[in-house]
């Protein structure tokens, strides 16, 4: 035991040291995996920039081959006059509006993106303009007026207007995907620390979890050895143990032999002297009453009713002593029927005092049938004779059943539950369990008859059946009894 103690004291001494190991590898795992979820959302970020700037790269390049292919196909047909040339010049118009479109939508890195995206547009409309403007007059054979458009170089200077805008914003747009391929770069980089970082972490965990394993076989070993060596000296204790109880509960059985023999030779004893006495009584009564006086007959009245009372004061112990010793094996118990076997014995005393006793439909119980009557004989005679005068006794028996939890089998434990209840005198609450000790009255003998015992029976007849009695009161306003007993009652030999 002292070394099962300093076991569990170490244990729980090295508690907080593990829970430390376990919370910084929480942390060291929290914070790689902060680390983690950063690094893929920048990387996520990044790859849609750099998309983004390629899109806008893109549609700049495109709008600039547009306008190119639409200003080639205006110069072939004006300089050859086929119409062949009109068609690639048409698609390349509706490819520049197109593309113009495209522009519009796209998101440009340039500090002043908006408006060079306006000037962008708006220059290419009027190149468009004077495109279509010079292929109109191409078309009505008024090419001297169109050739002399195309020399002012307006044209010229729009196109070279439109280029120097989509390389500015190129610029910034290649500037701007440099920026995010060093961040590209970098978080790469990061991503590699954090696999390390990730790797030397699950390294250790496993390690860890090996020396873990490992202590941890060695502490069951060590707990299982001693575990083991108290058992056997648990085993030997109980061997121990055991032998010493077979020793007393032989020693006890002889000595109850012995106390039933010692009872029936001292009630047999006793007994015989009360007989005497009170037969000399009855002849010095018969014989000597016209010689005695008053006090003479008063003398040998009181004698006899002492040896009276003495004599069923010792039946009554003898009686109280046999519960369990001469008691009967558990049957099957008609209660119902020997509710009805008392209410016929006690038919005189009933219609004297006038009682009305209603009965519950009862169950069967399993009990010793003898003592069952004894049982409820005993607490119908005190419920008709603890009566109040001039009032006739109402007496009830009633029945439930409970449940309650035993932890000592762990499972539910069934009870019947029956209920004695009566009119009578009552008495304080504070005398509740003073009424069930033997020879314990409230009342003087002349008051009410009695030795006192009869309560003393019934507890240690409802204790051998495994089960209890108690009483409620109320001084001039009835008692309450109540008894338990467990369904399917085992024999409780050695109660009281």
């Amino acid at each position: 035991m002292v070394e099962q103690l300093r076991q569990k004291r170490l244990l729980d001494n090295s508690l907080p040291t593990w829970l430390l190991i376990a919370l910084i590898v929480l942390c060291l795992i929290a914070g790689n995996a902060y680390l983690a979820i950063r690094t893929i959302g920048a990387l996520s970020t990044t790859q849609h920039q750099l998309y983004q700037t390629s899109e806008s790269m893109m549609a700049l390049n495109n709008l600039h081959i547009s306008v190119l292919s639409a200003e080639t196909g205006q110069r072939g047909y004006l300089l050859t006059e086929i119409d062949d040339y009109l068609k690639p010049y048409r698609r390349a118009l509706e490819a520049v509006s197109a593309q113009m479109d495209i522009v519009k939508k796209q998101t440009f890195q340039h500090a002043q993106a908006d408006s060079k995206i306006d000037s962008l547009l708006n220059i290419s409309n009027k190149k468009i303009s004077e495109l279509e403007t010079t292929v109109g007059l191409a078309l009505v054979n008024n090419e001297k007026r169109a050739i002399g458009l195309i020399m002012t170089g307006r044209g010229r200077n729009w196109y070279t207007e439109i280029l120097s805008l989509i390389n500015e914003l190129q610029q910034a747009e290649i500037a701007f995907r440099d920026s995010q391929y060093e961040k590209l770069l970098k978080i790469q980089k990061e991503a590699k620390i954090t696999f390390i970082i990730s790797g030397i972490i699950s390294a250790l965990l496993l390690l860890g979890m090996l020396v873990l394993a490992r202590i941890n076989i060695g502490n069951e070993g060590k707990l299982r050895k001693s575990l083991e060596q108290q058992n056997d000296k648990l085993a030997e204790q109980v061997k121990i143990r055991t032998k010493e109880l077979t020793v007393y509960s032989e020693e006890l059985s002889r000595s109850n032999r012995e106390l039933e023999d010692f009872a029936f030779v001292a009630s047999h004893d006793l007994q015989e002297p009360l007989r005497k006495i009170r037969a000399f009584g009855d002849r010095l009564m018969s014989t000597y009453e016209h010689e005695l006086e008053g006090k003479g007959v008063d003398y040998i009245t009181r004698m006899k009713l002492a040896a009276e009372r003495m004599s069923n004061l010792i039946n009554d112990l003898l009686e109280f002593s046999r519960i369990t010793t001469r008691g009967k094996e558990f049957i099957d118990v008609d209660m119902q029927a020997v509710i009805a076997d008392i209410l016929s014995d006690l038919e005189i005393a009933i219609e004297e005092s006038h009682s009305q006793i209603t009965v519950d439909e009862l169950p069967i119980v399993k009990g010793d049938k003898g003592q069952m009557y004894q049982l409820f004989l005993n607490l119908l005679s005190n419920a008709i004779k603890f009566r109040k005068p001039d009032v006739a006794p109402q007496i009830s028996i009633k029945y439930t059943q409970s449940e309650s939890y035993d932890a000592l089998t762990e499972r539910a434990v069934k009870w019947h539950v029956i209920t004695l209840t009566d009119n009578g005198i009552g008495f304080e609450q504070e005398f509740a369990d003073k009424i069930f000790v033997p020879f314990q009255r409230l009342h003087g003998r002349s008051e009410y008859k009695g030795t006192g015992i009869g309560l003393a029976v019934c507890r240690r007849i409802v204790e051998r059946h495994g089960g209890t009695i108690s009483a409620k009161s109320e001084l001039s306003k009835g008692s309450v009894f109540t008894l338990t007993l467990p369904v399917g009652a085992t024999l409780f030999k050695n109660n009281g």
